[in-house]
């Protein structure tokens, strides 16, 4: 028997990019060695209950292929080829780039790109602290949540709502725009609870047949793009049927009875020809809803990948303020909590010495940007210096083909900061070896739930690898950056960053592991008002003020949303040219380029995939297994395909981000998706792509 007597277990923090933020459990071999991960079970939303991926991190930390030491670009850049090379050299050869760049362009020709890779304030956000200390090019991030935070936020005023754990209460859980069986596992720990506790019903809308409509009561099947059309036809049965709660309305709500008069059209044999669900399952949804006070919305992230995401996910939420589930224990709704948290990230970001006058480029238009767009480059010089942590865009980012394309300039000096040799990596000039979370301290919080988490350094780092925190300051020292925080450690920073938030410090969050932080009953559900001046829900919102988070300005044809919740057709719909609508949607054993180079991932995956309607495989003349090469305005990709009645006709599924070298041609699935910014807040429209399909 392999016993081991001496195990010890460490506590930490998942990293990556999805809100349950899980609490771990970490079996300690040695100094360098893991052996398990489980969920910790004594975290109130965690449960023990965490993703398959992350209960294989082993695999993950001890990868043969990490890079362990800095390298430096022999080759053509994209091909992957390197040689070893110091830190020191490797550091200054950094530096020198971008103080040449600076010297002759401006700072603004320096470009820092990061994005989610960890989901650590110190080590995700710190690289703002030398953008903001050395004038260089702001970066406005459009990747996840531009379009679903503002359509949130433009009915409750707010990025925050129903403590999760309330799902275990809830008769009705409704999960919209997302699949947390691949995404959000512990959003399934307290939905089955409910269920098996005291026989709660599951609601999944979504476009097509997923692993959470798999375990769903109640299953609708829209097509891509309109959720709001189903959200108002709900809505319109509501007030018809007696279901709304006036007095909940006339008390907390803004402009309801124009509401209701909107919504006399937009019945459900409207909302049937544009979602393409059946009348009567409209109905019965819409009286379920009405019926059931203790209604919990989980609102996923689907609604931020389609260009009228924001009016869809504004239309979705209106849906509890008609009929008034805020008022109930297990009634509301939760998108994230990110906005509770109230964090002073001054010492961690840089925020004191930040000028707002500096430009700020859209992270989607990574592309457009590096080939020298003038809209991208709003007046200012190109980008001929960056810095990239915690992303891989030659693979994540829209319109590959042009971010590829600027990637490859020769004039553009790129230092990528990596774990792995990325697609990103293959472009780079200098490769930096990372740390991952296991290795370094930092602290999180909990977009999904209401914990604030330490995530402690519990093994040594392999070979030369260095975290963020470490380059970012070894960097400033070099360019001639200054400010208090590059002199301070991972736990200064934490601890600094907890009392000036109003929190107590890193010596009580050591011992204890976390804060629950959860607001109270009223303040969460809104009782005492919703986040606005007059404490009342937009029925009506203003969508030309919204703004996300580092906007210059709105974006998008602000002027043509509709003035209340509606189908806003801005899709890119299906013509005859393009006959399939295309949703990239999340794999279960990858985290978008995350753990798509680990073993287990890939055998679990299998192969770059494509879902297609049986009906649809024979009409082109294809069969479940036949390679299938799908096409956009954007470029081409060579896939396999799979039949599934798990969707409607007309539109198809690729599950994950797959390396582009696991495709034919070496173009990856987002060469299909387009880089433009959609209202009123820009964002990535991964799920809203038309394409062909022919045999390959």
């Amino acid at each position: 028997m392999n016993i081991l007597p001496n195990l010890k277990t460490g506590i930490s923090v998942c990293p990556h990019d999805c809100p349950s933020t899980c609490a771990l459990e970490v079996e300690l071999l040695d100094a360098h060695t893991i052996g398990r991960v489980r969920g910790a079970r004594d975290n109130s939303y965690t449960l023990g209950v965490i993703c398959e991926k992350v209960a294989r991190y082993a695999e993950r930390i001890h990868h043969p292929g990490r890079v362990l030491t800095p390298l430096k670009r022999k080759g053509p850049k994209g091909d992957g080829l390197f040689q070893p090379i110091s830190w020191d050299d490797a550091m200054a050869e950094t530096a020198e780039a971008f103080l040449a760049a600076e010297r002759e362009y401006g700072s603004e020709a320096v470009w820092p790109y990061f994005y989610a890779g960890t989901m650590g304030l110190v080590m995700r956000d710190g690289i703002n602290r030398l953008r903001h200390a050395k004038r260089y090019s702001g970066m406005y991030d459009t990747f996840c949540v531009a379009l679903s935070w503002t359509g949130y936020m433009a009915g409750t005023g707010a990025i925050s709502g129903v403590d999760p754990r309330e799902m275990q209460k809830s008769d009705l859980i409704v999960i919209w725009g997302g699949n947390p069986v691949n995404t959000q596992v512990n959003v399934m720990t307290h939905a089955m609870k409910a269920r098996k506790e005291h026989g709660a019903k599951i609601a999944c809308i979504d476009i097509y047949d997923t692993g959470t409509m798999k375990q769903a009561d109640v299953k609708i099947l829209i097509r891509p793009g309109t959720d709001g059309a189903l959200a108002c036809a709900i809505m319109h049965v509501l007030f018809r049927d007696g279901l709304a709660d006036r007095p909940y309305l006339e008390k907390f709500t803004d402009a309801p009875r124009e509401f209701e008069e909107h919504l006399r059209t937009r019945t459900p044999e409207w909302a049937a020809k544009i979602c393409d669900v059946p009348v009567v399952e409209i109905e019965a949804f819409a009286r379920l809803i009405g019926k059931t006070k203790r209604c919990f919305f989980r609102l996923g992230y689907g609604f931020t990948r389609g260009r009228n995401g924001s009016v869809n996910m504004h239309a979705v939420t209106c849906i509890p303020a008609v009929t008034g589930a805020w008022q109930y224990e297990g009634g509301g709704a939760l998108h994230s909590n990110s906005g509770m948290y109230r964090w002073n990230k001054t010492m961690i970001e840089g925020l004191d010495v930040k000028d707002a006058s500096i430009r700020s480029i859209d992270q989607s238009r990574i592309g457009p940007a590096l080939l020298n767009d003038p809209h991208d480059l709003a007046g200012g010089p190109p980008v001929k210096a960056m810095i990239v942590q915690n992303t891989n865009p030659a693979s994540v980012a829209p319109d590959q083909t042009r971010v590829k394309r600027g990637l490859a300039r020769d004039d553009l000096f790129t230092c990528v900061h990596e774990q792995f040799l990325t697609e990103t990596a293959k472009f780079a000039d200098i490769v930096l070896p990372a740390t991952m979370f296991l290795e370094h301290d930092d602290i999180y919080q909990g977009g999904g739930h209401q914990h604030i988490m330490l995530g402690r350094k519990l093994v040594e780092p392999p070979g030369e690898c260095r975290s963020n925190h470490e380059v970012i300051c070894d960097l400033a020292s070099r360019v001639g950056a200054s400010h208090p925080g590059f002199a301070m450690s991972p736990r200064e920073l934490i601890d600094w960053t907890l009392v000036n938030s109003g929190r107590r410090g890193l010596a009580e969050l050591d011992a204890e592991n976390w804060y629950d932080v959860q607001p109270n009953f009223e303040t969460a559900h809104y009782l005492k008002g919703f986040a606005f001046p007059d404490g009342r829900f937009r029925f009506r919102p203003k969508w030309g003020s919204m703004r996300h988070k580092g906007a210059p300005q709105p974006l998008g044809p602000v002027g043509a949303m509709p003035e209340f919740p509606d189908h806003w057709n801005v899709i890119e719909e299906a013509t005859a040219d393009y006959p399939f609508r295309l949703a990239t949607s999340p794999a279960r054993a990858f985290l978008n380029s995350s753990f798509n180079e680990t073993p287990s991932s890939r055998k679990r995956e299998g192969r770059p995939t494509l879902l297609v309607h049986p009906d649809d495989l024979a009409a082109s003349s294809m069969a479940e297994g036949d390679r299938v090469r799908v096409g956009s305005a954007r470029g081409e990709v060579v896939m396999h395909a799979k039949a599934g009645l798990g969707q409607r006709r007309g539109v198809v599924i690729a599950e994950g981000l797959w390396p582009n070298e696991c495709f034919e041609n070496g173009n990856g699935i987002n060469t299909l998706t387009g880089a433009d910014q959609p209202a009123p807040a820009g964002g990535g429209c991964f799920h809203d792509s038309r394409v062909w399909l022919r045999p390959a």
